[in-house]
């Protein structure tokens, strides 16, 4: 049995003794535990490092909480499932020997950062599958009994912002963050808020490019905001002063339309233009990076990372894919491969997830294309070549909507994910049903819904829409809190 599995066992072993009187905690704890074990730790060929993680955890968790009423044992096994390794071996990081290297990575400086990466290629790791059995007691329990489509049932709108006067194109909440929420607006102005507690309040405002703000994103670490405008400039925003820190003028001089950080080096980002251009960029220097840039055949008018920042996909206008392979190290941008999602119509959207649920490891990207429907693709091979796996309906010709994957990985049947639409609706589709995937749509809009965000617990979802309206969606039977 894989060693992750067994770090995980081990905490739920212990979770009885955390925070008694919250359950709700436990629970999160063990979901966001479980998603970073499978997110970013790999099995290690001999193993030795995280088997000696394994042991020491042991002896905290005993120090802290006392001996459990069972035996540790030799190896940890669940009743809940079996497992078995599949498929080819994969070069994939060796980031992190569970948590505590998770930490470590959001701390290191940038040469650290290179050279854990250019030795972490180095390794080959086994695949693994968790295939569920009948009797999956203890993910029912941790789901709390609920289907899917009773765990995603937003009813209730927490608190409706309207401080944009023109279309907000993107709205994100801050990363592991449950109460604050930013938004981009093509009126020329950020806005960051606070949803909880409440009462919900517009925080700042982050004001300085020309033209309207096409897309943003945070660092890892939320200090920093990094946004893209059609003034043809990118700005890194401080959060907490709420001042432009630098401003970077494309080199083409054209219109800046979306950006994303390097997820293991957030000095490194990479901008879209309107010309067409793919361009990685330092963010100290505020320069490009020596053969950091490539073209593709239209307006680039999305990118997203693979979770290792080793594969950067660039969605065009005239419906292709790219997938390109970049060089933490260097910046060096090498394209790989070109994929047609629809001949001539814009892909607006592009999100990759590693594990959609618990059940397998299975590399997807959720990709908005203006033909009525939302698309998703299994990543197939290591060079990011996809494979579409099923479509959903929505109503999309013209506005850029975007989708997002649900951030925590069900504890039960099914998986989801979230789209806008262009008939002012928010559809959740289970993407494991092969009928009726849409298991919930929330009514609310009076324009083409564009964005959808949750935060980090999913306990409240924001929406956006073309008239400058946010909505912050709250769970049924929450209050802003899971």
């Amino acid at each position: 049995m894989a060693v992750w599995q067994q770090v995980l066992a081990l905490d739920a072993k212990f979770n009885a003794f955390r925070s008694p009187n919250n359950p709700h905690f436990r629970t999160l704890y063990i979901r966001r535990r479980s998603q970073l074990l499978r997110e970013h730790a790999q099995n290690e060929r001999d193993g030795s490092s995280r088997k000696d993680y394994l042991h020491l955890r042991a002896q905290l968790l005993n120090s802290r909480y006392g001996s459990p009423s069972f035996s540790d044992g030799g190896s940890i096994k669940s009743r809940s499932f079996s497992m078995r390794s599949i498929g080819r071996p994969e070069n994939l990081e060796s980031m992190a020997t569970d948590g505590r290297k998770y930490y470590h990575r959001r701390h290191m400086s940038t040469s650290s950062l290179k050279h854990l990466y250019e030795g972490s290629m180095k390794h080959v790791y086994d695949s693994i599958e968790v295939v569920p059995t009948s009797d999956a007691e203890a993910s029912r329990a941790m789901a709390g009994g609920k289907s899917l489509s009773e765990n995603y049932a937003f009813t209730g709108m927490h608190h409706i912002f309207d401080q944009h006067s023109a279309s907000v194109t993107c709205v994100k909440f801050a990363n592991d963050d449950k109460s604050r929420v930013a938004c981009s607006s093509l009126d020329g102005t950020l806005s960051i808020c606070q949803v909880i507690p409440p009462p919900a309040t517009v925080i700042c405002m982050l004001k300085g490019h020309k033209g309207g703000v096409t897309d943003f994103v945070w660092s890892l670490s939320n200090d920093v905001i990094l946004s893209v405008s059609k003034d043809g400039t990118a700005r890194l925003w401080d959060v907490a002063a709420g001042s432009c820190m630098r401003v970077i003028t494309d080199n083409m001089g054209a219109e800046l339309l979306c950006c994303v950080f390097q997820p293991l080096n957030n000095n490194m980002f990479v901008t879209g233009n309107s010309r067409s251009q793919v361009q990685v960029m330092n963010m100290s220097t505020g320069k490009g990076y020596k053969a950091g840039s490539s073209k593709v055949t239209g307006r680039v008018n999305a990118l997203t990372f693979d979770n290792i920042g080793r594969i950067l996909w660039a969605g065009d206008e005239r419906g292709s894919v790219y997938s390109f392979t970049v060089d933490v190290a260097s910046g060096k941008l090498i394209k790989t491969r070109r994929m047609t999602v629809s001949e001539g119509h814009p892909i607006t959207s592009l999100s990759a997830r590693a594990w959609i649920s618990r059940e397998a490891r299975d590399p997807c990207l959720l990709v908005n294309c203006c033909v009525n429907s939302l698309c998703l693709f299994r990543i197939v091979s290591d060079d990011g070549a996809l494979q579409l796996k099923k479509s959903f309906p929505i109503k999309q010709r013209s506005a850029f909507v975007k989708s997002s994957f649900c951030p925590l990985m069900s504890f039960r049947q099914g998986a989801c994910v979230v789209s806008g639409s262009e008939d002012m609706c928010v559809y959740f589709f289970d993407v494991t049903k092969e009928t009726k995937p849409c298991v919930n749509k929330l009514l609310g809009h009076s324009a083409p819904v564009i964005d959808v965000a949750f935060n980090c617990d999913e306990s409240l979802l924001a929406s956006c829409d073309a008239n400058g309206m946010v909505i912050i969606w709250k769970r049924e039977g929450k209050q802003g809190t899971l």
